[in-house]
């Protein structure tokens, strides 16, 4: 799978948790809160490790427009890593806790909006089909590696049963997905 569509796809499963953050928070369920941000954190620690390890690398030198970005995405998981350590450092509950999580989904949400913006059609433009493919094997590798589910497992799903993940979680643009962006989008434990 291309690279890019593997970034779009981790970032669209991180908004459809911050969907269901956002909701369980304005219900006021703290035990939903609890695990939807289990799940960020999750999410986003496995997302910045694969960028920075293999992604941000590989990119790195193909223009100076996509360097920028990177050395600008670099500081923005310093500052998502650092509220993700404040946050387990304390009790997940009251004011405070819940201003540091939506904070961090802020934080998140620009440094995607970004990526997506300048660096994704950046990298499109300066690699060839078969690199981003080549680099997409290696960052569903390492994700993988580092506890996520591998795609074999979703794309094993039928399709409905990938439209009714992608409704449960969330997923943001689930009725223009194929298959294939289902299956990388979803998060098939649920």
């Amino acid at each position: 799978m291309d690279c890019n569509d593997l970034i779009i796809a981790d970032h669209n499963r991180c908004r459809g948790l911050f969907s269901r953050w956002k909701s369980a928070n304005e219900r006021d369920d703290l035990e939903s809160m609890k695990l939807v941000t289990a799940k960020i954190v999750e999410e986003l620690l496995i997302h910045m490790a694969v960028e920075e390890n293999v992604f941000y690398p590989a990119i790195r030198g193909e223009s100076e427009e996509i360097d920028d970005t990177v050395f600008e995405g670099v500081e923005e998981h310093h500052v998502g890593k650092v509220l993700v350590e404040e946050l387990a450092g304390m009790e997940p509950a009251g004011e405070e806790w819940i201003a540091k999580v939506k904070v961090l989904i802020e934080v998140t949400q620009h440094h995607m909006d970004e990526e997506e913006a300048d660096m994704l059609p950046a990298v499109r433009s300066k690699t060839s089909a078969d690199q981003r493919h080549a680099l997409g094997e290696r960052i569903a590798t390492r994700k993988v590696a580092l506890g996520a589910p591998p795609l074999e497992e979703a794309l094993d799903l039928t399709m409905e049963e990938l439209k009714t993940k992608a409704k449960e979680q969330e997923i943001p643009g689930r009725s223009k997905m194929n298959k294939d962006e289902l299956a990388a989008t979803i998060d098939p434990r649920g």
